[in-house]
């Protein structure tokens, strides 16, 4: 019986995917769907999704310590916050007010994920 990466690493690397598509797919309708603030707004959403979907797909299989799936981790939740936040403004009309708090989050999932290579 082969042993893969924990289940937590699984997780991580299956929502870079989901993130990557639907970076994709909310960057064809802020193309195709919106125009101005909105279409601007929605594309950054997009970039970030796509971009750290991306790396949670790549670096998931590279983080066995605790302190890197913590990173991880932080990065899910943060572009969760601020992309979702600034799509649920232009899909609900809803607040924005979570989207500085998801940027906080994705630059303290980079340091910590730095400081976790540093320890290897």
């Amino acid at each position: 019986m082969t042993i893969g990466p924990p289940r937590s690493l699984r997780i991580l690397a299956a929502s870079g995917g989901v993130l990557a598509a639907m970076g994709v797919g909310l960057s064809a309708y802020a193309a195709h769907g919106a125009e101005g603030v909105a279409r601007a707004s929605l594309q950054s959403a997009a970039l970030f999704a796509l971009a750290h979907g991306i790396a949670l797909a790549a670096l998931s299989p590279h983080a066995p310590r605790r302190l890197g799936r913590l990173a991880l981790a932080a990065l899910l939740l943060g572009v969760l916050l601020f992309s979702g936040s600034l799509a649920a403004a232009h899909f609900f009309g809803a607040p924005t007010r979570l989207a500085p708090m998801g940027g906080s989050m994705i630059m303290l999932g980079w340091l910590l994920y730095a400081a976790d290579a540093l320890r290897r």
